[in-house]
């Protein structure tokens, strides 16, 4: 099968013969990816709602892969017992829900060797968060389907000290190895900002003051990173 741009940048950071959950699998397309590929025979595809676990039910029973696919209903890494998988894939939510998922099943999340998040916003909130509670980011990809572009954070257990509050907004390994789309992340990130700068000319009050000059600095640094590349 042939997976989204997304979802195949997903399936690509998957070492082979990892014992994986896929939180929120949808339609089950990257679990049926990875036993195609002989990437993982197995998986637990699980998801709060009904109607979607039943779509990827009907999937992996047209594919015959029962066997390898575990269907389950429920949040997050509720569905599991400690100890149960090595690897949990948590993509397609924000980072505050992914944030909030890990929270809530924190003494499951510590028998997880590797994790693979695919926040859809919030990513900044969600870098604070591991850097702050015991993970640290080993690898970083983007990924792009028309006019978005998705971060990708592969993250295990370890403490590191963030060395700059840059590396919230613009992930440290994607600097370092110079992922192809980081230039155009870059530029969207800094025409967002340029909005938020341009609505908040003009407005004389000391919060508005505070926040155009906090933006400013976010812009210059992010800038900078661009001009670098």
């Amino acid at each position: 099968m042939k997976l989204s741009p997304r979802l195949q940048a997903i399936a690509d950071l998957v070492p082979e013969n990892k014992k994986i959950i896929d939180v929120g699998t949808d339609h089950g397309y990257i679990p049926v990816y990875l036993v195609e590929n002989n990437i993982s025979r197995d998986i637990i595809a699980s998801d709060i709602n009904e109607g979607p676990l039943e779509s990827a039910k009907k999937y992996v029973q047209k594919k015959k892969f029962e066997k390898y696919i575990d269907i389950r209903l429920g949040s997050g890494l509720k569905v599991i017992e400690k100890d149960e998988v090595n690897m949990a894939i948590i993509a397609g939510m924000g980072g505050v829900l992914i944030e909030d998922i890990l929270k809530d099943s924190f003494h499951v999340a510590e028998s997880i060797d590797t994790f693979i998040f695919q926040p859809m916003v919030a990513s900044i909130d969600l870098r604070k968060y591991l850097y702050e509670n015991g993970f640290k980011i080993i690898e970083e990809k983007l990924a792009q389907e028309e006019d978005r572009i998705y971060e990708i954070i592969v993250a295990s257990h370890g403490k590191t000290d963030l060395e700059d509050t840059l590396y919230l907004e613009i992930g440290k390994k994607l600097i370092e190895n110079k992922d192809p789309l980081l230039e155009k992340f870059l530029e969207k990130r800094l025409k967002i900002l340029e909005k938020i700068l341009i609505d908040l000319e003009g407005k004389k009050s000391y919060r508005a003051n505070k926040k155009y000059k906090e933006v400013m600095n976010r812009y210059k640094r992010i800038e900078g990173v661009k001009n670098l590349l």
